[in-house]
């Protein structure tokens, strides 16, 4: 009996999350004993494109007026295709930071979830605003926080105690926050500490800058390798204005390291899982947990707030789940 055939469509192909999940979905063994996995590239606002045989569609789409059009083409043209939309962009803190008219904003949101036959939030914090918000139907919506292969992160030699070097790992955005680190970090008296910065991006220049006279702080730019900016560090530190998951936490965990994040979206999801939250967003309460951190290990510092590697590895979560709304979806 042939596998359902199922295309993941995406509009941005450059290197991060988005990629690295759907380079996990369409590799992984047990999602594949299922279904046959494939992804397209499309342009944001392509209107017409080839699906071929495919059984069931999974958008990782950009969702915006400027391509409602696209998306409603596509969903006219399959009116009994099973279709279903991962949101890896908007959440409550984005919406905060970035939105200025939010009725229009939210109201573009229900109609491009309602042309889809379910959506998927990538984390729980995620899943609870698209709820409160009522974008779409309960049971139309499933959490299934993202995922990646986290075999090698969990084999990296174990950090130092206390952590001395500290990493910035991702996109120099805004959304990350980095700034905030940077300033946080410079106040620390501490001359044995490092800040390893790793990523490249449209900040830069201006964190480079804000960085400049520091001689702890190294910026490395992009590494094609994920593994190398976890081996060169203790602790990962993730002060994001805005997140929808943050993989980066659980990368960190599956090394061994520790996690400070901001206390937003996704990244608050992760907390059972070890991450510390930092409750506030201020460079004076950053700098008092990343000291804290650089001391003797110590409440709430201890191997007690890094669970078990059976509660990161494997992810069984992400692809059980994603198993269950394919049989779901394809059986109606």
């Amino acid at each position: 009996m042939d596998k359902p055939k199922i295309l993941h469509l995406v509009d941005d192909v450059t290197p991060g999350g988005v990629m690295r999940v759907l380079d996990h979905m369409t590799r992984s063994a047990t999602l594949g004993e299922y279904a046959e996995h494939h992804h397209q590239r499309i342009a944001p606002t392509q209107v017409r494109f080839d699906i071929g045989q495919a059984d069931l569609i999974v958008s990782h789409l950009s969702l915006n007026w400027r391509n409602f059009l696209s998306r409603t083409h596509l969903r006219a043209c399959h009116p009994n295709l099973p279709m279903v939309h991962v949101e890896h962009s908007y959440t409550q803190a984005f919406t905060a930071h970035n939105v200025h008219h939010k009725p229009r904003f939210y109201a573009m949101l229900r109609s491009a979830f309602g042309l889809f036959d379910h959506v998927v939030a990538v984390s729980d914090a995620q899943r609870d605003w698209m709820l409160n918000r009522r974008f779409t139907s309960p049971k139309k919506l499933t959490a299934i926080p993202s995922a990646v292969d986290l075999a090698d992160f969990a084999k990296l030699p174990p950090p130092a105690r206390p952590a001395t070097r500290f990493g910035l790992i991702g996109r120099l955005h805004i959304c990350k926050g980095f700034d905030l680190a940077i300033e946080a970090f410079m106040s620390c008296e501490n001359c044995r500490l490092r800040l390893e910065v790793f990523g490249d991006g449209p900040e830069r220049s201006a964190l480079e800058a804000l960085a400049s006279s520091d001689p702890r702080i190294t910026f490395h730019g992009h590494s094609n390798d994920p593994l190398a900016p976890m081996r060169s560090v203790d602790a990962v530190l993730m002060p994001s204005r805005w997140e929808s998951y943050g993989l980066v936490a659980q990368e960190a965990l599956a090394a061994g390291r520790k996690v400070l994040a901001s206390h937003v979206d996704g990244l608050k999801s992760q907390e059972p899982d070890g991450v510390h939250l930092v409750p506030d967003y201020s460079a004076t309460t950053w700098r008092q947990h990343i000291e804290t951190l650089a001391q003797l290990p110590s409440i709430p510092y201890n191997d007690a707030d890094v669970p078990h590697l059976e509660r990161i590895l494997p992810n069984g979560r992400f692809e059980r789940s994603w198993n269950q709304l394919f049989q779901k979806l394809l059986s109606q």
